[in-house]
């Protein structure tokens, strides 16, 4: 199985070293010098991994053949991709691959079914459930413990608690209001 694991951004420097957006939570073991990754546009890669640094709280890589500003450049937006085994699980019982995710039934505390996990979107800030719902629409979940408490991969579904308005608007609740002058 193959999972998205960073995005090259934009060239550092002379010597070929790009930044990059992590994209997995073990960089270390994904993103190591020796790592053969696949990329997207699969006519780029693949490309080996021959060094890497942390440089003011950003990840840079160097790899094999790249050896110059422009050829850096040239490689901005291109997706790394690793190759998983699908039954390899990450160390951390709190932390799921995305493939562990999609199509997991949604339903809240009480049974209510909400939907089914169709994708899982990655923002800067936090991860967010993208949910199906029966009737064609879709609802973002933020994929943070207070909201999703519980995933059970044995019975395939995710168990969540919305806060008001999360999935009906109707029941938002305002916190506060301006009156007009």
């Amino acid at each position: 199985m193959q999972l998205v694991v960073a995005r090259i951004g934009r060239a550092h420097g002379i010597k070929g070293e790009v930044t990059v957006e992590v994209r997995t939570d073990e960089p270390e073991l994904r993103l190591g010098p020796g790592a053969v990754l696949a990329t997207d546009p699969s006519s780029v890669g693949p490309l080996t991994i021959t060094a890497g640094r942390v440089h003011s709280g950003r990840l840079l890589l160097r790899f094999e053949g790249v050896a110059d500003r422009t050829a850096a450049e040239a490689l901005r937006n291109t997706l790394l991709i690793a190759e998983v085994d699908p039954e390899e699980v990450p160390e951390d019982p709190e932390e799921f691959y995305d493939h562990q995710l999609i199509d997991l039934d949604v339903v809240t505390r009480d049974g209510t079914e909400v939907g089914r996990i169709a994708e899982v979107s990655h923002l800067p800030y936090q991860d967010l459930l993208v949910v199906r719902r029966p009737d064609g629409g879709e609802v973002l979940i933020p994929f943070v413990s207070e909201i999703v408490p519980e995933i059970d991969l044995e019975e395939q579904r995710a168990v969540i608690d919305p806060p008001p308005g999360l999935l009906d608007d109707s029941q938002a609740e305002v916190a506060s209001s301006r009156e007009d002058s």
